[in-house]
């Protein structure tokens, strides 16, 4: 018989959103100096699509900041900064992202865990969904993230930028 390992909502959450906005900063970088080397209007970048329905590659990352910064801070008991959605450009994107760092940072383990399995509502659209923060987070919060940040990889891969796999799964430090 196995022994089951337990894993807290502070140890599934912080460390994955911190991973890959870490990783979605580094490729902005990278999606910045590649404009500048192409002769490239950066804007072509920041409002590019996969297709016309879809969110431009700005709004991908600030959906990205939005999800792991408010679902933390609703798990955690504390404040988020709200945003306008106003970055026009990569290093606004990068502030953005950096703030998003700062809020997954201050949030402590003991209140996420508290909330696993209590009540949590949140507007999606016009619907309020109700789930348990265990839930929230699994089945909701970052599998948006996730959506979100491979979006955003995918609008910058399709306009030539030379990313791949390894740009979007930066390794872990060691813990």
């Amino acid at each position: 018989m196995r022994k089951r390992m337990s894993i807290t909502m502070h140890e599934i959450a912080v460390p994955s959103f911190t991973k890959h906005l870490e990783a979605l900063d580094a490729i902005l970088d990278k999606a910045a100096a590649y404009a500048e080397a192409k002769k490239i209007d950066p804007n072509a970048l920041l409002s590019a699509r996969l297709y016309p329905d879809m969110y431009t590659f700005t709004k991908q990352v600030q959906s990205a900041c939005d999800f792991a910064k408010l679902s933390v801070a609703r798990l955690a008991g504390i404040s988020a900064p709200g945003h306008d959605d106003s970055e026009t450009t990569f290093a606004e994107l990068k502030t953005r992202i950096a703030e998003t760092l700062a809020v997954l940072k201050a949030a402590r383990p003991e209140p996420m865990e508290a909330a696993a399995d209590q009540e949590v509502k949140i507007k999606a659209g016009p619907r309020e969904l109700t789930f348990t923060g265990r839930e929230y987070l699994l089945h909701f919060a970052l599998p948006n993230f996730y959506f979100h940040c491979a979006t955003a990889y995918g609008i910058l891969r399709h306009n030539g930028l030379e990313i791949g796999k390894r740009d979007f799964m930066r390794r872990m430090p060691p813990a």
